[in-house]
């Protein structure tokens, strides 16, 4: 019968390393206190021989037996010195080793994500062009149901969009944590932004410049190269002055390749100079055609 042995991680090729360089020092530990002992006793020897009035060839054997034992001491001393240097290499290997495989384990996670996200956007597009058809299989098909399925078929193209930029986003976060250089937090998990709620009279957009803009008694403020949920009264005007795009343009894919898609990105304050009123772009843009017809 053949056996086939498992091949060894780093890890643990490092940790074995290391448990032999300690092994290797407890055993040169051990000679070393015995060569000191011993050279304790060849001194005491020649120290007695040297009180007692010993001949020189007697004083000279035990200088020599001495300095045996006490050379191989030095050389224990050496030994010892060089396996504790060794030993702390083995220690820093390991422990890089160790964040090496935290981090390759961490890069698996967030590639699985992507995975999943890229497993389910075709059944997601599936489920969406059947639900187009249902609604407009039929001749006798309402206006409402026709735009429903406008909608829906919006919907679904900025979906596959942004789950196309999600998973380049995650492979290339999973890159630079495998390499040691992400710069987001692995251990905690990310704060979950509520999204607005999908309004028929919103778009879905990517912003090209600062924008701001009234509801009712609030005034929100959109940083550039963010998605924003623009109402539809303004989103010609926008267009128009090409301070937004929708989220399928080419060029807001290679934006958001370059920008991301703007979730860390802090509100302009109100004093911003490149800040865009949106509003009072509307009514300007109302205001032009009813002075061509006067």
């Amino acid at each position: 019968m053949v056996f086939f042995r498992r091949e060894l991680s780093p890890v643990e090729i490092f940790e074995r390393a290391l448990k032999d360089k300690h092994a290797a020092r407890h055993k040169l530990k051990e000679r070393l206190l015995l060569a000191e002992k011993a050279l304790d006793e060849k001194r005491l020897v020649a120290e007695r021989l040297a009180k007692a009035g010993a001949s020189n060839g007697q004083l000279d054997r035990a200088e020599a037996k001495m300095q045996v034992v006490e050379d191989k001491a030095k050389a224990l001393r050496a030994a010892v010195a060089d396996c504790d240097e060794q030993i702390v290499l083995a220690e820093r290997a390991l422990a890089d080793a160790i964040a090496q495989r935290d981090r390759d384990r961490a890069a698996n996670e967030i590639e699985a994500v992507a995975g999943a996200i890229e497993q389910a956007v075709p059944r997601f597009e599936i489920g969406a062009a059947a639900l187009i058809d249902a609604v407009t299989r039929s001749k006798a098909a309402l206006s409402e149901a026709t735009r429903f399925a406008a909608d829906v078929d919006e919907i679904r193209r900025e979906v596959l969009a942004a789950a196309e930029l999600i998973c380049w986003e995650l492979r290339s976060a999973a890159v630079r944590t495998r390499v040691g250089n992400a710069n987001v937090a692995l251990l905690a998990p990310p704060e979950t932004k509520q999204l607005p709620p999908p309004e028929s009279d919103r778009q879905m957009v990517y912003t090209l410049s600062p924008l701001s803009w009234r509801e009712g008694e609030e005034v929100r403020r959109v940083a550039a190269f963010t998605m924003a949920a623009l109402p539809k009264t303004l989103l010609t005007a926008a267009l128009q002055h090409q301070h937004v795009d929708y989220l399928n343009a080419r060029r807001v894919q290679t934006l958001m390749h370059v920008h991301g898609s703007g979730q860390q990105q802090v509100e302009p304050g109100a004093d911003d100079p490149a800040l865009v009123d949106l509003d009072a772009l509307a009514v300007a843009g109302q205001a032009a055609p009813q002075a061509d017809v006067a």
